[in-house]
């Protein structure tokens, strides 16, 4: 893996992916929004003094409406995008959440059949690290992406034990 270097602003975040009866819950990203137009897990930065499972669990009910537990930490991922800022977001998913679905201004929440995931709608790197995730694998991995965010460059990835 890469130095992070001392300059640069790194924002720490989480994903989330929930899974029930051979579907996963995304959101596409509003427009105007870091990676809208996109769909995603659930998720976004961890606040000051919370933990990664603390952050992910206020997103996912803040971006949908459900309280998600039982979380399995399926690793990390380290993102650049050109000079500007780097993101290292902690990757989860669950089978357990209670609550009604609620749309929220983060944009639109679907429940997808896991044969019928829209790859060419979502980040370039996901289709490298989610079937991982779908087979109930541990990674780590580190994507590199133009200063725009619009074209992967390089990546690399690899499974990890826990």
């Amino acid at each position: 893996m890469r130095d992070m270097g001392i300059n640069k602003m790194v924002v720490y975040a989480t994903i989330c992916y929930i899974l029930a009866n051979g579907k996963v819950l995304l959101l596409k990203k509003s427009e105007g929004l870091f990676g809208g137009g996109k769909w995603n897990g659930l998720g976004g930065k961890i606040d000051k003094g919370e933990t990664p499972e603390q952050a992910c669990v206020r997103e996912v009910f803040e971006e949908s409406g459900l309280r998600v537990n039982n979380l399995r930490n399926h690793g990390l991922l380290k993102f650049w995008f050109g000079d500007d800022f780097d993101w290292v977001v902690y990757v989860f998913s669950t089978n357990s959440y209670e609550g009604e679905l609620k749309e929220s201004t983060e944009g639109i929440l679907e429940w997808i059949d896991l044969d019928k995931i829209p790859h060419d709608v979502m980040w370039e790197d996901d289709r490298h690290w989610l079937p991982l995730l779908l087979n109930g694998k541990s990674f780590e991995g580190e994507f590199h992406y133009n200063g725009e965010g619009s074209k992967l460059l390089d990546y690399e990835i690899r499974e990890i034990a826990f």
